[in-house]
């Protein structure tokens, strides 16, 4: 891992991105590493640049200086994608991947091939911010880093909940919580707290659910004449497929968004034998074993029944076992 930190030293310029739609890993993982740099080596230049930041994940300290605009033509000595399962999820932020001197790769989704000149991607820790922790070292974590540390952590751990959650992953997190972070109001305001509009878009995707094989396949789509009539933003959705996975007797739960373009979004989560991260690379996405996703044009209908096939694959053999 020390050696991550070895590209750091000849690099005036640094730019910190990762994956399209950013979430709290993604968005925790960034801008605790710019936090580091700006405090550990004051002398360089560093950019975080990502699409739109969520309103949940705003009050990580950093947040508000993400640049959003990916226009320029600024060329920087390293860049550090994080928490980006492949190049092409960099988004608008490609264009400066490949003009970099030199580029670095974290990540923890198996599905990562390693496109950077370094890799570190380790599949069984929990987030992009538990490795970013090991990098950094306990010692040289401050009190907004581990902030934005353990939001990562909670967000793709399920606060502890999921199966990526190991052993080591709390002990990361007991050494943040030691750092003075506010640590249960940040659980609340980012699993228990909803608006009103998350919460009725819950209602209507929870009305719209219909269960397969014997109820262990759940599946919600939400189209965009219903996206458009609460203003929905797709932040507004986080969580309901999480919520769907709760239902009893469940394995798989699939939730489908309509975006303004007319694809679709697709998240899946499973609880505790299907690999969903299988699913969805066979459609281009990608990411976890227990919680993935991708994007796709077309058949929204026969989209879902594929998915359903594969899943009922899975879950056929694992009970003929």
């Amino acid at each position: 891992m020390s050696d991550i930190l070895k590209h750091l030293e000849g690099a005036r310029s640094v730019i910190i991105s990762g994956h399209t739609r950013p979430d709290g890993d993604c968005v925790g993982a960034c801008t605790g590493m710019a936090g580091f740099i700006r405090e550990y080596y004051p002398d360089k230049k560093v950019d975080v640049r990502l699409e739109t930041v969520p309103a949940s994940y705003r009050s990580i300290p950093g947040a508000e200086s993400v640049i959003t605009d990916f226009e320029d033509d600024t060329r920087y000595d390293l860049f550090i994608a994080l928490d980006a399962s492949d190049r092409e999820r960099l988004a608008g932020a490609v264009r400066y991947f490949d003009t970099a001197a030199d580029t670095i790769c974290i990540d923890h989704h198996v599905s990562n091939p390693g496109y950077a000149n370094e890799n570190l991607i380790l599949p069984d820790a929990s987030s992009t911010c538990e490795v970013l922790a090991d990098v950094i070292g306990e010692d040289r974590i401050s009190r907004s880093t581990a902030y934005a540390l353990y939001t990562g952590i909670i967000c793709d751990s399920g606060v502890f909940r999921y199966s990526c959650t190991s052993r080591h992953t709390m002990e990361v997190a007991g050494m943040l919580m030691e750092k003075g972070i506010p640590f249960t109001r940040m659980i609340d305001e980012e699993f228990f707290a909803k608006t009103y509009k998350q919460q009725r878009l819950l209602g209507e995707a929870l009305l719209a659910a219909r269960l397969e094989l014997e109820g262990r396949i759940i599946i919600s789509l939400m189209n965009r004449e219903t996206m458009d009539a609460y203003e929905a933003l797709s932040e507004d959705l986080e969580g309901i497929v999480a919520k769907m996975r709760e239902t009893e007797n469940v394995e798989v739960a699939i939730f489908a968004s309509e975006n303004k373009d007319g694809t679709y979004k697709f998240s899946l989560r499973s609880n505790e034998y299907v690999d969903v991260s299988e699913i969805c690379q066979a459609f281009g996405g990608g990411g976890h074993v227990r919680a993935a996703g991708f994007t796709c044009r077309g058949d929204v209908n026969k989209t879902v029944c594929d998915i359903v096939k594969m899943a009922k694959k899975q879950i056929c053999s694992h009970l003929a076992d």
